[in-house]
């Protein structure tokens, strides 16, 4: 299973962090739940192209990795989507794209929402599934917490605040709202398009649901079509150099696209 994989120090805490500029042979890495898997395989082959070198990788959220990357407590950040103008004091380097789908278990007969319906059940106006043409079940809103790019953008897309939002339950990273979902026939959530059909294609019990009439897949995020596209991004304080310079050049390279594509992302290139 992928969060396996990315378990690398996840109980530590950023106040202790050491940056590798103060440890030589280390990097550390924070930020997007989204990104950190990927980032994790990725360090494990550097590591082993570069003895004697180590890559930190932990989660946290976007929010964690401008921050951390501003403060120093990380040499580089995971930001899973474009900066926004106020970040423009730090240097952002494209390694992959990704889309955001909404997800129900997969025992929900409902197949299709429209903008409208999803706007209606995240604040709180429909309430249970047989109000879209489901089977009568009280709905479980799952919702990101604070601070998560996926947030961000969901509520840029659908044009309403957080405070709009009326959830049972609210979750941080994408496999916190995949488990929640995969464990509830009656929710509701928004996760990464490439987390989810990974976990689909792991026997998962979630499904995705398409927006405005486009499916949810990696293929529509590549061609274009699907509406909810993001860049996965890293992004330093300064133009990064030395082992951050060279973490940075390999993740960007032809080296890893296959890892892209199995971590369910799309490559960047041709």
């Amino acid at each position: 299973m992928r969060i396996g994989t990315f378990m690398l120090a996840g109980l530590l805490f950023a106040a202790t962090m050491q940056p590798a500029s103060s440890a030589g042979g280390k990097l550390v890495i924070t930020g997007s739940s989204t990104v950190a898997p990927l980032a994790a395989e990725i360090a494990k082959r550097f590591e082993e192209k570069n003895p004697g070198k180590r890559i930190d990788v932990q989660s946290g959220g976007s929010s964690r990795g401008i921050s951390d990357a501003r403060s120093g407590l990380a040499d580089i950040g995971m930001v899973s989507r474009a900066l926004r103008s106020d970040e423009a004091d730090l240097k952002a380097f494209a390694i992959a794209r990704d889309g955001v789908s909404l997800i129900l278990h997969r025992d929900n007969v409902v197949s299709a929402l429209s903008d409208q319906q999803i706007v209606d059940i995240y604040t709180g106006k429909i309430t249970d599934w047989a109000q879209v043409g489901g089977k009568v079940g009280r709905i479980t809103v799952v919702n990101k917490a604070e601070g998560r790019s996926t947030l961000e953008l969901f509520l840029h897309h659908f044009k309403f605040k957080a405070s709009d939002i009326k959830a049972q339950v609210v979750i941080g990273d994408n496999q916190q709202g995949i488990k929640t979902v995969a464990g509830n026939p009656g929710a509701i959530g928004y996760v990464s398009i490439g987390t989810a059909e990974f976990e689909v294609g792991a026997g998962t019990p979630i499904k995705l649901l398409g927006m405005a009439g486009v499916a949810a897949s990696v293929e529509n995020v590549r061609n274009g079509s699907f509406p909810l596209a993001r860049p996965l991004n890293l992004v330093t304080s300064a133009e990064p150099q030395g082992l951050a310079k060279a973490f940075i050049d390999f993740v960007q390279s032809a080296d890893v696209q296959d890892l892209v594509e199995e971590q369910y992302f799309v490559p960047l290139g041709p």
